[in-house]
C-alpha cells in the first residue's frame, strides 16, 4: 500500500495504490488527514485508479474523509474508480453523496 499526495492550487489529490482493507486503512487515513490539516484544501480527490481491492474499511475511509471535508467547508470526489470498486461504493449508498466523479 502506498499513497502519493499532491497539491494543485486548492485541490489535494491522494493517489492510493494497492488494497484498502482493515490492515492498512488506518495508515492511509492518517497520511491523508495529516496533509488535509497541513494544506486546508477546498477539494480532496481520492484517486482509486491503482486500487485493486477494497473491503468495508475503504467505505469507512471514504465516509471519514467526506465528513472531515464537510466540517472544513470543502468537498470530496472519488475519481478513477475501477468498476468492481464502483459497484461496492454504490451498494454502500455513497453515490447519493455525489462524490463519484465519472
Amino acid at each position: 500500500m502506498d499513497v502519493k499526495i499532491k497539491l494543485t492550487g486548492n485541490t489535494l489529490t491522494a493517489c492510493i495504490e494497492g488494497d484498502i482493507d482493515h490492515h492498512n486503512a488506518k495508515e492511509i487515513r492518517e497520511c491523508i488527514d495529516q496533509k488535509i490539516e497541513e494544506e486546508s484544501p477546498n477539494l480532496l480527490e481520492l484517486d482509486f485508479s491503482k486500487v485493486q481491492f477494497m473491503d468495508s474499511s475503504g467505505i469507512g475511509l471514504i465516509m471519514g474523509r467526506y465528513k472531515l471535508m464537510h466540517i472544513l467547508d470543502g468537498k470530496l470526489q472519488v475519481i478513477n474508480i475501477p468498476e468492481n470498486i464502483k459497484k461496492l461504493i454504490k451498494l454502500a449508498g455513497l453515490a447519493s453523496l455525489n462524490i463519484i466523479k465519472e
